[in-house]
């Protein structure tokens, strides 16, 4: 039930964008639709967001004309794809939008005064787009382009572009060591919250709940359809989005989630529509987990089962929501206290001491949305 994104513990009041001041000004924006839209939110990670940028870089080449608009996909095929790239910075402290504008002039960056969040955020950039796909991709992701293993961006964007009835498609993800990231899912029950991410699924590891959740015995080498794939790299149809579109948001992302299960409520939504949604093992990223979210741990813990009561709300019943709630402030409870033991021996007290500030916080909010 997890993407990762940028977060900040401060929500955001007001939505408030500064102009790039990058050379590319309006003037030189080529205003015809493109193929693709890259969007990508970031939030102090400009050493992950130039690998990844970079790695677009390599598996595209500059076009004659506005600056703005790439082409991709092998010379054979005669006709290249366009695609675009646009950077949300979600008030980075570390001069990333100016060191992207520096390094990547070809790259749009929309500067927000304040952290809109994952779902605001691509909401955002998806408003800006001119694509008819769209790649919602996270900063700490590496397309992979070799002889190896293909095209990453060509075989990913082909798996939607050339079946109307495929909405969204994710590749196969896999770490930093190159080892297997779980990214295909089957949509939770009502029990499933109870056992993922918690005490009760690392008791037993092997819970029914969870192996379902993450389609565990499926085999990861051949493409089929899931419930949902993990947000770090999602391409989808913009006309399937569009669809979807919940009323009052720029964007198909429904903006109660900050961050985490976005993903998940997005393609439930798709899949309501009547669209599929594909896993693609061909299109292989490079996934640097959790790079951004664990600048801020108690934030991180307080979305995360925000947006796991929420979803459950959304889709179980209040009912379910509020079970699973006392559920898991107990477990906060139970940590806090194990942590406050802990402390009290003197076992690594400053590390105990900010645990026991994270519980404290999470169980003073009762998980409950501003």
């Amino acid at each position: 039930m997890s993407s990762n994104a940028p977060t900040d513990p401060r929500l955001p009041a007001r939505l408030s964008l500064r102009p790039d001041p990058s050379p590319q000004t309006s003037a030189l924006l080529d205003p015809a639709p493109v193929d693709l839209s890259v969007i990508i939110v970031s939030w102090n990670v400009w050493e992950l967001l130039r690998a990844c940028l970079h790695s677009i870089e390599q598996a595209s080449s500059p076009r004659p004309g506005p600056p703005d608009v790439r082409v991709f996909g092998p010379e054979e095929h005669g006709t290249r794809a366009t695609l675009e790239v646009i950077v949300v910075d979600n008030a980075s402290h570390d001069a990333t939008p100016d060191r992207v504008a520096a390094r990547f002039p070809w790259v749009r960056v929309i500067r927000s005064a304040a952290n809109l969040g994952f779902t605001a955020g691509n909401n955002l950039g998806y408003a800006a787009g001119r694509g008819r796909f769209i790649y919602f991709l996270n900063p700490d992701t590496e397309l992979v382009q070799d002889r190896l293993h293909g095209d990453s961006l060509w075989e990913l964007y082909h798996a939607v572009a050339d079946d109307a009835t495929v909405g969204l498609a994710g590749p196969q993800l896999r770490y930093g060591d190159n080892s297997l990231q779980s990214s295909r899912r089957r949509f939770p029950t009502p029990l499933t919250g109870f056992f993922e991410s918690t005490w009760l699924g690392r008791a037993w590891p092997g819970n029914p709940w969870a192996r379902r959740l993450h389609m565990a015995g499926w085999p990861t080498a051949f493409r089929h359809d899931v419930d949902w794939v993990v947000g770090a790299a999602m391409l989808a149809r913009r006309s399937a989005l569009e669809a979807i579109r919940q009323a009052g948001y720029a964007g198909p992302f429904d903006e109660r989630f900050f961050m985490y299960s976005e993903e998940l409520d997005l393609c439930r939504r798709l899949k309501a529509a009547g669209y599929r949604v594909v896993y693609v093992p061909e299109a292989w990223v490079v996934h640097h987990e959790g790079r951004s979210s664990e600048q801020v741990v108690a934030a991180r813990h307080l979305h995360f089962n925000r947006s796991k009561l929420l979803y459950t709300e959304k889709v179980f019943g209040p009912r379910w929501a509020a079970a699973l709630r006392r559920y898991l402030l107990l477990e906060y409870r139970l940590q806090l206290a194990l942590e406050g033991a802990k402390w009290l021996v003197g076992y690594k007290r400053s590390l105990r001491a900010q645990r026991i500030a994270a519980y404290r916080q999470l169980i003073a909010s009762g998980l409950r949305r501003e």
